[in-house]
């Protein structure tokens, strides 16, 4: 997916020390000609968006698991989570366009307490933490996931849309170029995983030709 150049590792420290100054060169350059309002959007933006991600994870993680889960709880689960979700993009876009008034939000945020309460009494946890675990779930990760919405909401749309453009090219980056260089790795590794089966046993557990057998070669 990128040049095997950038992968060269420096013998001393281990570290990939062309990709770091590549990496350093166009940050720098990137910063130079860049307003630094439009640098901190964007990365508040990605940085927000991350964490809103991480928070719905958790909730995901801690109510669902493969294969134990019902169908009812795990409906239940996604339609919590998708009104968690709605209610936190709706409060942060009546902030966002200026609504007057506290109308808007006398609704959309005890919509946003209804929705965590739904899933703390209706939906059961489907895992349990071993040694240490994030308290006050759901609460905590639903929190979480109505404060990062709504800053995202305070922010500019200009900047969301430079963050959509680059990532489209990202996308499509991925989707025509890294996507297939992954996929013929892929192919490359399950290849020569095969090819060495068959020199150790042909991959049916006989011995190869050659090999030690009774004592003779």
């Amino acid at each position: 997916m990128m040049p095997p150049w950038l992968a060269q590792v420096h013998p001393r420290t281990g570290t990939p020390v062309n990709a770091t100054v590549v990496m350093l060169v166009a940050t720098a350059i990137i910063a130079f000609f860049t307003n630094l309002n439009i640098l901190s959007n964007l990365l508040s933006i990605s940085t927000l968006f991350i964490f809103m991600l991480v928070a719905v994870a958790l909730l995901v993680r801690r109510y669902y698991v493969a294969g134990e889960t019902t169908v009812v709880n795990r409906n239940k689960l996604a339609a919590c989570i998708v009104a968690i979700l709605a209610t936190s993009v709706a409060t942060a876009t009546c902030w966002g366009v200026n609504v007057n008034g506290w109308v808007p939000y006398a609704v959309t945020v005890p919509a946003w307490f209804v929705s965590t309460v739904c899933l703390w009494a209706f939906v059961p946890q489907a895992r349990a933490p071993k040694l240490w675990g994030v308290p006050l779930v759901p609460w905590l990760p639903s929190a979480s996931i109505a404060i990062n919405v709504f800053l995202l909401g305070s922010i500019d749309s200009k900047s969301f849309m430079r963050f959509g453009f680059w990532t489209a090219a990202l996308l499509v980056y991925y989707l025509f170029v890294g996507l297939h260089a992954s996929y013929d790795t892929a192919k490359a590794l399950a290849a020569e995983s095969a090819i060495a089966k068959v020199e150790d046993g042909d991959g049916d557990g006989k011995p190869a030709r050659g090999a030690v057998h009774n004592g003779e070669y």
